[in-house]
This record gives structure tokens, C-alpha cells and sequence, in this order.
């Protein structure tokens, strides 16, 4: 968009269209609408992360893995925070770095998913087929796991 001398207007300023019955509406994809998107989204994933750190079921670093994408397209005070927090910065750091999993993350998802699958199939007695589809499902997570650098 040009303002009347030809030039590029800033994209943080809101930009507008004509709704239905010359009604100007903001536009909904924005910068600045989505950056509060990225940001909701990036709080909801620490949250997550936050209780996932207390509940063995919900894990905790992919939640704080996406609150950090979120935050480096919406916050960077709140990226700079998770990076470099006590616990959980390393983390994060080597995944975003290297795409590093440390070995003893890894070992946890082994033994999270095995206690998951064993869960799995003493409380829901699946039929073979939905036991060998999620078998392969858990499988497919552990490779990739165990396919990352450490």
C-alpha cells in the first residue's frame, strides 16, 4: 500500500477494507493482528508446558519449543526469556541450534511411551489392528527421537 507521494507505508499501521455495504472492516491478516495471534498462542503453550512439567502424560519441551516459535514472530522479550531460562533454555537452545534431543530426554521418551503403550493396552484391550496402528504411531515418534543429534 503507497501513501499519495508513491512511497510504502509503514506495515504496522492497520489497514482497511470495504465490508459489505461500504462498512470499512480492519483487515484480518495484518502484522499486528497476528503477532497477538503468535503471542496468545505462545502464553496457551507455556501453560501447557508449565503443567506438562508436573503431569508425567503431558510432555513439557515441544510446548515450550512452540511457545518460543511463537514468541520469535510476536515477542521478543518473551523469546529471550524462555531462552534463557535456568531449566529450560538449554533445551531449547540446542533444539533450535542443532535440532538436538539431549540422551536423557531421550531415554525419557522411550520409557514414556513404552508405560504409554503398556497403559494403552491394559486399560482399552485393543483389537490387534488398533494396537499394531498405534505401535507403529509411538514407533514413528521414537525414531524420529532417537534420529536427532544429542
Amino acid at each position: 500500500m503507497t501513501d499519495q507521494n508513491g512511497e510504502a507505508m509503514i506495515a504496522d499501521e492497520q489497514s482497511f477494507d470495504e465490508g459489505a455495504a461500504g462498512v470499512v472492516e480492519p483487515r484480518a491478516t495484518t502484522p499486528r493482528m497476528m503477532r497477538g495471534v503468535f503471542l496468545v498462542l505462545g502464553v496457551c503453550f507455556v501453560a501447557l508446558g508449565f503443567i506438562g512439567a508436573f503431569l508425567p502424560v503431558l510432555p513439557t519441551t515441544p510446548f515450550l519449543i512452540l511457545a518460543a516459535a511463537c514468541f520469535a514472530r510476536s515477542s521478543p522479550r518473551l523469546e529471550n526469556w524462555l531462552l534463557q531460562h535456568q531449566r529450560f533454555g538449554p533445551l531449547l537452545r540446542g533444539w533450535r541450534e542443532r535440532g538436538a534431543i539431549p540422551p536423557k530426554a531421550k531415554l525419557m521418551a522411550l520409557g514414556g511411551t513404552a508405560l504409554g503403550f503398556v497403559l494403552f493396552w491394559l486399560g482399552g484391550h485393543p483389537g490387534p489392528w488398533l494396537m499394531a496402528a498405534v505401535a507403529l504411531l509411538m514407533l514413528t515418534g521414537l525414531v524420529y527421537v532417537f534420529t536427532r543429534p544429542s
